[in-house]
């Protein structure tokens, strides 16, 4: 609460024109409370987030987490390497050959030697001589695959990583699912990123592109509109951005029962602190309309508290309409 006042006093010291004068007048007239309550409204308008995002990179869509992008290519068979720049632009820092799964396609279960098509995390780091085979060479990144929407899609299989070459044996030019790249370049990039901001795009064939700034700031809006529903128990709107056919990632909720469950919780009318950090937007590979959502949720209220990542899967229709299908 003391944060918010320190807000609105430097906001005055700043600016004392019409437009902070408005803001002290509105806190003054009506309170704390309902200034909050517009404050959050306007969060959920896309002029504001069209005019915030007007000059971000959004080669990979909306991002607040990664700093780094590895992009695999599967039919380029290579692994490349996106950094931000001083000016908070994505470009190009390595490109490395890099073999891929041994069969074609999107990866659907255990054996297929296929590598998966998705959005992953880099989790951890497996080594040589401690907890990996000298085949894989000198250390693995393990990714985060099955992520929730390959196990909401029902795929298989485990242990896919960004490994190195064994360094006394030959070996195929391709893999059992994993993506590999020669030791040296493997130790270079490692030097080069940090895995807890470091994502991983899979791709049939990926091509850099501008993702439109129309259509991710409309999903922000529409993010933080939810938000609002949500914080100020509007039930009827929140429900709104969910489609018909949403199940729950664990599958044990469809929209029938989802509805009936956020009506109870709704009915308690408590007063919500919600807040979202390190929103990531991200067009998902290989669809035409779906994006993942992710953020880090901060949620507080009289009955229950909770701070943990969110995923919401989304499809979007021409109109920029967002409807939620799955979330974790």
């Amino acid at each position: 609460m003391r944060n918010f006042y320190k807000i609105l006093f430097i906001i005055f010291m700043i600016d004392s024109s019409l437009f902070a004068t408005s803001i002290l007048t509105e806190y003054r007239m009506n309170g704390l409370q309902n200034f909050e309550k517009k404050m959050d409204l306007a969060l959920s308008k896309q002029s504001y987030w069209s005019q915030y995002i007007k000059n971000q990179d959004t080669t990979f869509g909306y991002l607040e987490k990664y700093s780094n992008v590895l992009t695999c290519n599967k039919q380029r068979s290579n692994l490349i390497l996106y950094s931000k720049n001083r000016n908070n632009k994505y470009y190009m820092k390595d490109n490395d050959s890099a073999y891929t799964g041994k069969n074609s396609g999107d990866k659907k279960k255990e054996g297929d030697a296929k590598t998966p098509i998705g959005l992953y995390d880099l989790v951890s780091k497996k080594v040589q001589n401690k907890n990996l085979d000298p085949f894989y060479g000198p250390f693995a990144f393990v990714t985060s695959y099955p992520n929730m929407y390959d196990k909401f899609r029902g795929k298989s299989g485990h242990g896919i990583w960004i490994h190195g070459v064994p360094e006394d044996e030959e070996r195929d030019s391709y893999t059992k699912g994993c993506i590999a790249i020669q030791n040296e370049n493997l130790k270079t990039l490692e030097k080069k990123i940090d895995l807890k901001k470091t994502l991983l795009i899979i791709d049939d064939n990926w091509i850099k592109k501008n993702i439109s700034k129309k259509t991710l700031a409309s999903i922000l809006a529409q993010l933080y509109e939810w938000r609002y529903a949500w914080l100020y128990n509007d039930l009827k709107l929140y429900l709104s951005f969910y489609a018909q056919d949403f199940v729950r990632s664990d599958k044990k909720m469809d929209f029938a029962r989802f509805k009936r469950y956020k009506t109870r919780i709704f009915k308690k009318v408590e007063k919500k602190t919600i807040i979202f950090k390190n929103i990531n937007v991200i067009p998902y590979p290989n669809t035409k309309n779906i994006y993942q959502i992710t953020f880090r949720e901060f949620y507080k209220s009289n009955s229950f508290a909770f701070t943990g990542d969110k995923v919401l899967m989304v499809r979007v229709d021409k109109n920029n309409k967002m409807k939620i299908f799955t979330e974790e």
